[in-house]
């Protein structure tokens, strides 16, 4: 062998003494080590030496290019000398202690972890091996067994196991030896092979022997061992040896010993390791049940309620609350059946999937409460259009479509232009030629659509059921009177009996009885400057001028004042009129009251009402009949009109849509929210801080109905599965619940104690889950009592609950004091896992799987009150009708607004489709044809019942559409819109949170829809087939939806390039080549939009979601600006809204952006400089960076949560899952200057 080289880096000598003295053992090395003994241990003496007393030289040793650790390393196998080994061995720990990463490294590839293994096998063979020589091998292994990755597999195969398995049982006093030998069993035992080979040998056995009751001897000894053991009992095998061994009951007696004797919390390590241990053996159904039978359960609670007050001791609380967890024993829900408690019969049932499988059970199989052995958590949920089917991504690019072929859209007409062209009759605006229309008085008279109707000739085939309304009484029916239109206009064109453009009537539509629209008058004045006259109860007209924006927020200061309406709510259960005491609230101007009995049936029908606590306890009452108590005062309260706080709500015409609403359960009430309408709050609401340890000492109440069984009252309250009687009655010890109205979802609540209860929610129709959406009522509260709710059987295993998001609110009392308005509410919010388990049935044939709790406590400011709680801003479709009806009132002469019927749904509602565009400037042919070719823009929302952000989003872009603005105008001129406003009537209507009445996500069924079982989806894609084939396919389709797990409001588009760059799969440039124009949408938003966020937007095309409307319409179609506008149900983390809980003045203001954008993107399309292009080729090479190095998953930022103290724990398994640490981004893109910056800044602050 040749000199080792001498490294001359750093500055290090060439002639160095050590390495001299590695230069004279390196030449010894074969035959010479054997035979000059004496030399060998001199020189490894001279050696250990120089490294023990100067630093340099240990330096010098292993400095890049020096072959030091090669010699050592062959000396070491070489030589058969103890004390040359031993020395060799010194040396090596030496070295090894100091910058242990590096030279570790260094050690395990040059292979001395096997020529340890060699020499500890060699000496075992001794009669009597070395005791020193033992130690330093263990001591030598235990420091670089967790740096090689094969340590456990090279410790097998060499035999290592045994001999230090054999070595601990003949020294199990000589702590000096044991304690090494249990640091390499530690490293040993991670390795699973391993732990099962050592505990069939013993080695479990053993460490019960090591592991000792409180002592302060000996201390690091059995951290060690408990480190080691906890290890040992990962494996099943050995899990189950420690509960037949008896030995459950052993380390309870063990941790309850240490507990109580480390007074001074010295030993917190020695406990965990022991709360480890049971954390380990708990992972099986054995483990459990030996430690339930233990009283496990008891002795951890009350040890845990001990530590809380010490917060170092947060750990000890953690372990003990997940094995608490682990361990509490599986329940059912309280239901009958997970199935929904309303049923539909379908046309028929679908050949395969989970419907058919539904319609298959046999009765009273659908609750399967089937626990897992090993209970762990398997799914990772990414909440985007499918938050359902997102499960097991074992890697990032698992789901992600690698199929060229597929990935190139493809309009291949799946359907014969015959049978599209059913079709033409909702597309007129595309061949209307004008000719009947007199353009001369269209400045100042307003025409109306004869399919204009649409709410009300679906309402006159309604059954005339009796329709509960909080506030409003039988009033006689009004007479509609006959608008005079001032200005000569001779009109020609008879009426169409089809949907079709303004046609020549002079009468408003046909209202819907017995309840009418309220008159509206149009006149003109000089400046032909359009007002409305809107007669108010009392008769007296106020002006609302249709110039004026109808942004909830800029009429809130100057409404919120004006007008109020009385209404006479029942006090004591009765009303006398005669007697009644009106209440006048301060300051607020009354023009008239108007006494209306609460609640009462329309149509004559004696009211019903729940017993006790004042009439504000609207719902049904079971036991009383009919007539209202004699006797009694009545109070006169004020209530705000909302007519005039809301351009958009008329609370007697709601009630005239919902009795044009057709529900399964036959609603028969109507909801105070709903009736009265909401005012965003002026205030602003921010991200609800969590606060340390909520979710802990949650679980722990949890926890003690099962250690203290006698304090829980366990009494239904409110239970749907008794149709006949779902209100169950108690003279006021309880509160009182109702979900018994459109939108509603409650299934049953239980009183648990006092003030706390548990509530049940509603499977979807034809489904056995889908639980999320919840909106219901409650009444019968105390004034300042703080009460808890727990919804328990939430199926996500995340929520923004955990990260700032809160419930919302709606009290009745005050928006009787003029406040009528959603608010966020609720304190202690948290949610995690619960103990009920769910079937295998409804979770995909995932067994051991548990629901998920929601808990938020909230107290009551006022008496008598009613309060509404929901998961979001509801939206119901009879508001859709609403506004729908009444954004045809604001339509003005220049807006050319059509209504159609698309179809009808499997629950008899009418899906309304909207045409909006600007009239032609005159019947000349430039004109039509200019109005002809406008490009199309397709837009729908709400195919999701629980995304009620999403109608909101799309009430902004209505609004901003039918507004006066000049960017409304505009747009108008610029593009011909076709929007389909909810495509799942009956799922909201039902309170679904996911489904349609056939049980099936709507938004899974765009590939091949079922005409008789998703008519929205086969004739909305229909349409779009029609357009394809007419070569009009349109310019944008996006569909709004919600999101619950993310921050901001972003897109999902679709992009080949992006799609192939998430992948290994190939692809030519030919492949790649795509018109980068589908970003320009969202980047265009990111700047003007507050709450839009580039950052969180995607362009993957996953596989699973092939069948979405977005990848259809962008596959199918060709539409390559096809997108999913998502908004977050809790709020922002950029931008101008950071912090802030989203509200519906922030969705509705996306929406009215969503329209300025497009405006700019007609510009910007019409743009012949094509440098925006290769500004967005950089955004996405920019945004491609990220995605690559810190995405785990398919999305850019799916999980973008930030860490918190406390661990929130969502699985049974581990104490750590924080979620990632979330990305600091701003949604606005400043980059070079590009024709997106150079247009107006009008547009940019314009909000509408």
């Amino acid at each position: 062998m040749n000199r080792p080289k001498m490294a001359t880096e750093k500055g290090v000598p060439s002639n160095s003494r050590v390495l001299m003295l590695l230069g004279q053992l390196e030449r010894m090395n074969g035959e010479a080590m054997v035979r000059d003994v004496e030399m060998a241990r001199q020189i490894t003496t001279k050696i250990l030496h120089l490294i023990q007393t100067q630093e340099k030289s240990g330096k010098e040793v292993m400095s890049k290019g020096s072959s030091g650790m090669e010699v050592i390393l062959s000396s070491l196998e070489n030589t058969s000398d103890v004390q040359t080994t031993l020395n060799i061995l010194y040396i090596l720990s030496e070295l090894l202690t100091v910058g242990r990463g590096r030279r570790v490294g260094v050690f395990v590839s040059k292979g001395g972890t096997g020529i340890l293994f060699q020499i500890l096998i060699t000496a075992n063979k001794e009669l009597s091996p070395s005791e020193e020589l033992m130690l330093q091998l263990h001591s030598l292994l235990a420091k670089v067994g967790s740096k090689d990755r094969k340590f456990g597999v090279k410790a097998r195969l060499s035999g290592a196991l045994n001999v230090t398995i054999n070595l601990m049982k003949q020294n199990l006093q000589n702590n000096k030896l044991l304690l090494p030998c249990l640091q390499v069993l530690r490293v040993y035992s991670s390795n699973s092979v391993n732990a099962i080979s050592l505990g069939k040998n013993g080695v479990v056995e053993l460490m019960f022997k090591v592991v000792t009751p409180y002592s302060k001897k000996n201390t690091s000894l059995l951290k060690v061992a408990l480190d080691a053991l906890g290890a040992l009992l990962k494996s099943r095998t050995n899990a189950r040896r420690a509960v037949d061994g008896g030995h459950v009951p052993v380390l309870l007696a063990l941790y309850l010993d240490w507990h109580r004797n480390d007074t001074r919390h010295r030993h917190m390590l020695i406990r965990k390791g022991l709360l480890v241990c049971l954390r380990n053996i708990t992972n099986i159904k054995l483990g459990r049940k030996a430690f339930i039978e233990a009283d496990g359960m008891r002795i951890l609670y009350n040890s845990s309620t001990e530590c809380l007050p010490v917060r170092t001791l947060d750990p000890l609380v953690n372990t003990s609350s997940l094995i608490m967890r682990k361990c509490f024993p599986k329940n059912r829900l309280p239901l009958p059946t997970i199935k929904s408690a309303f049923h539909y019969q379908l046309p028929h049932v679908p050949a395969a999937g989970p419907v058919a499988q539904l319609y298959s059970q046999p009765p009273g199989v659908d609750d399967v409460v089937d626990e897992s052995d090993d209970n762990e958590e398997t799914e990772a949920d990414t909440d985007t259009e499918n938050e359902e089917d997102e499960k097991d991504h074992h890697s990032a690019n698992d789901d992600i479509e690698t199929d060229i072929n597929k990935l190139h859209p493809k309009k291949s007409p799946t359907r014969p232009f015959e049978e599209l062209r059913v079709y033409e009759r909702f597309f007129l605006e595309l061949s209307e030629d004008f000719q009947g229309y007199n353009f001369e008085c269209s400045k100042s008279a307003s025409t109306t659509s004869s399919s204009a109707s649409f709410s009300s000739s679906s309402a006159s085939t309604r059954s005339t059921r009796p329709i509960i309304v909080p506030t409003a009484q039988a009033l006689s029916p009004k007479h509609m009177a006959v608008p005079s239109f001032q200005g000569d206009c001779n009109f020609v064109k008879g009426q169409h009996t089809q949907p079709s453009p303004p046609a020549p009537t002079t009468t408003l539509p046909v209202p819907l009885t017995p309840l009418e629209l309220d008159t509206i008058h149009l006149t003109t004045d000089q400046d032909k400057k359009e007002e409305a006259h809107i007669p108010t109860p009392d008769g007296h007209t106020t002006m609302s001028s249709f110039t004026r924006s109808p942004s909830q927020g800029q009429m809130i200061e100057q409404e919120l004042a004006r007008a109020l309406e009385c209404v006479s709510l029942e006090e004591e259960g009765a009303l006398n009129a005669d007697e009644g005491l009106k209440v006048k609230q301060e300051g607020s101007p009354v023009s008239a009251t108007r006494h209306i009995q609460s609640p009462l049936l329309l149509g004559g029908i004696t009211t019903r009402r729940v017993g006790g606590g004042g009439g504000s306890n609207w719902g049904s009452d079971c036991g009383s009949e009919g007539a209202e108590d004699e006797g009694g005062e009545g109070e006169v309260l004020e209530v705000p009109d909302t007519a005039l706080l809301l351009p958009l709500h008329d609370p007697d015409l709601y009630v005239e849509m919902v009795k044009g609403t057709h529900s399964v359960p036959l609603y028969a009430e109507v909801a105070y929210p709903d009736y009265f309408g909401h005012v965003a709050p002026t205030f602003r609401e921010t991200h609800m801080e969590r606060v340390y340890g909520v979710q802990r000492s949650k679980i722990f109440q949890d926890i003690e109905r099962l250690i203290h069984p006698n304090d829980i009252l366990d009494k239904v309250v409110y239970d749907l599965d008794i149709p006949s009687c779902p209100v169950i009655e108690d003279h006021g010890e309880s509160l009182k619940f109702n979900s018994q109205f459109e939108s509603g979802n409650l299934r049953k609540a239980v009183q648990v104690r006092k003030y706390e209860y548990d509530l049940v929610l509603n499977s979807d129709i034809n489904s056995n889950h889908y639980h999320q959406w919840f909106y219901f009522e409650v009444s019968g509260m105390r004034v300042g009592t703080t009460y808890r709710f727990n919804i328990i059987n939430s199926e996500k295993s995340n929520s923004q609950f955990n990260y700032g998001m809160q419930v919302l609110m709606y009290s009745v009392q005050e928006a009787i004091s003029g406040r009528p308005r959603w608010v966020r509410t609720g304190t202690d919010i948290c949610y995690y896992k619960n103990h009920f388990a769910r079937s295998s049935i409804a979770a995909g044939g995932q067994k051991g799987k548990s629901y998920y709790t929601l808990t938020f406590s909230t107290s009551f400011s006022h008496k008598d009150d009613v309060c509404y709680f929901a998961y979001h801003y509801p939206y119901t479709y009879s508001t859709l009708k609403m506004h729908l009806s009444k954004l045809e009132a604001l339509r003005t002469p220049q807006i050319y607004l059509r209504q159609d019927v698309l179809c009808e749904t499997l629950g008899g509602n009418s899906c309304p489709l909207l045409t909006i565009t600007a009239m032609p400037e005159s019947n000349s042919n430039d004109h039509i044809c200019q109005f002809r070719n406008r490009p199309l823009i397709f837009l729908s929302a709400r195919v999701h019942p629980g995304e009620t952000n999403a109608s909101w989003v799309m009430k902004g872009t209505l609004e901003f559409l039918m507004g006066t603005s000049p960017l409304a105008a505009s747009l108008r001129e610029a593009y011909i819109f076709k929007i389909v406003p909810m495509l799942n009537p009956d799922g909201v209507v039902n309170g679904n949170h996911r489904c349609s009445l056939s049980g099936e996500d709507l938004n899974r069924q765009w590939q091949n829809p079922n005409p008789e079982l998703h008519p929205t989806i086969y004739h909305t894609k229909s349409l779009l087939q029609y357009l394809a084939h007419i070569q009009r396919a349109p310019l944008v389709f996006c569909d709004y939806h919600g999101h619950s797990r993310k921050k901001n409001v972003f897109m999902y588009g679709c992009s080949v390039k992006e799609t192939v760059w998430q992948t290994n799969i190939s692809a030519t440039s030919s492949d790649l080549q795509e018109d980068l124009g589908y970003r320009a949408l969202p980047k265009i938003l990111s700047q003007i939009a507050p709450a839009f966020s580039m950052a969180s937007c995607s362009f993957v095309v996953e596989r699973s979601k092939e069948s979405t409307a977005r990848v259809v319409v962008w596959r199918e179609i060709g539409v390559q600006r096809s997108y999913t506008m998502e908004s977050t149900l809790c709020g922002c983390d950029q931008g101008k809204y950071k912090g802030l809980q989203i509200g519906t003045r922030e969705l509705e203001e996306m929406g009215a952006q969503f329209c300025v954008a497009l405006l700019r993107l007609k510009r910007l399309t019409g743009l012949r400089n094509h440098q925006h292009l290769l500004d967005l080729e950089s955004d996405i090479i920019g945004t491609q960076s990220k995605v690559v190095s810190s995405c785990s998953t398919t999305y850019v930022m799916d999980e973008d949560e930030p860490s918190f103290l406390e661990a929130i724990d969502y699985s049974a398994e581990s104490n750590d899952e924080d979620a990632e640490p979330e990305n600091e981004h701003v949604g606005q893109v400043h980059e070079n200057p590009d024709p997106l910056d150079q247009l107006s800044d009008s547009e940019t602050n314009h909000r509408d």
